[in-house]
């Protein structure tokens, strides 16, 4: 396949390259900052233009990873390039996808677990209603600017993605910090369930989207294994033969991040239910032997 990919320089772009590239896949990546060895057109997912045309022709397939990152503090302007590289960047994309003669088979759109905020210990599968919030309600625009596509007869397989855990990058470097030297410890009460996913079944996952046609609409893209905040603690200080006495409070972390302590705070058990009965089958679908893969 000819396959079109936003967000190719990020964290789970530069794994998805390595593993759409062996796989045999030809690549073209937009955005803006070329990736060694591929084509590539320049786009800002959060400026005014389209993406170039020559980047999507003769795409079979379009995978849009491309975004702000959440994870810092939200101010106003924070906000906007948000809502600017999520929302109005995929409506874009979509509006270029109308223009070709030629139109991709699929698009595989990120998107994130936060669509549902908040539930406590509700199970949320795809079915599941959205929440509120600021990012529940991104995540709301942003899936419906990616279904947009359907209207021009593309199939949209949009990946609600959870706490990506990876050896060089996203939230577990981060995580791994304060745990490596002994001040490690649950974020507020601990209760809040975490639903995350091992980067290399993220990526797998993501070439079955692409691959998979019977694949579409929301895909809850985490593990089976969804742990609580404490019980993630104490399977990593364990792997680390680390303490953890240190909880931090709630008050703490809002005090530090302001509103986006919500993604820390929130408490969301998702099941991977439309992946699973669409045959995917998880590499690491519990929490600790994840660890131990990616920490021995």
């Amino acid at each position: 396949m000819k396959i079109a990919l936003t967000g190719a320089s990020g964290f789970i772009g530069r794994r998805l390259i390595e593993r759409l590239r062996a796989g045999g896949h030809a690549l073209h990546v937009l955005g803006r900052r070329a990736a060694a060895g591929l084509p590539f057109s320049f786009w800002d997912a959060g400026g005014e233009n389209l993406p170039p045309e020559e980047s999507l022709r003769e795409a079979d397939a379009v995978v849009h990873l491309a975004g702000e990152p959440v994870a810092q503090r939200w101010t106003a302007e924070a906000k906007r390039r948000i809502r600017a590289t999520r929302v109005d960047g995929t409506r874009r994309l979509v509006d270029a996808l109308a223009r070709l003669a030629r139109r991709p088979a699929v698009l595989a759109c990120a998107s994130a677990i936060g669509i549902y905020g908040s539930r406590g210990e509700e199970i949320l599968d795809e079915s599941s209603t959205p929440g509120d919030g600021f990012l529940a309600g991104v995540c709301q625009e942003w899936e419906q600017a990616a279904a947009g596509a359907e209207a021009l007869g593309v199939r949209v397989a949009r990946l609600r993605i959870g706490v990506v855990l990876g050896r060089d990058g996203g939230a577990l470097a981060r995580i791994l910090r304060p745990f490596k030297v002994g001040f490690g410890g649950r974020l507020g009460n601990g209760r809040q369930w975490m639903s995350w996913i091992h980067l290399d079944d993220l990526v797998e996952l993501l070439r079955f989207a692409v691959e998979t046609p019977a694949l579409r609409g929301p895909v809850n893209a985490v593990a089976p294994g969804a742990v609580t905040n404490a019980e993630f603690t104490r399977h990593l200080a364990a792997e680390l033969n680390r303490p953890a006495p240190f909880p931090v409070p709630a008050f703490t972390l809002r005090a530090i991040f302001g509103e986006m302590a919500s993604v820390l705070l929130d408490s969301q058990r998702v099941a991977p239910t439309a992946a699973l009965s669409a045959g995917f089958r998880f590499g690491h679908p519990e929490l600790a032997p994840a660890l131990r893969q990616l920490l021995g």
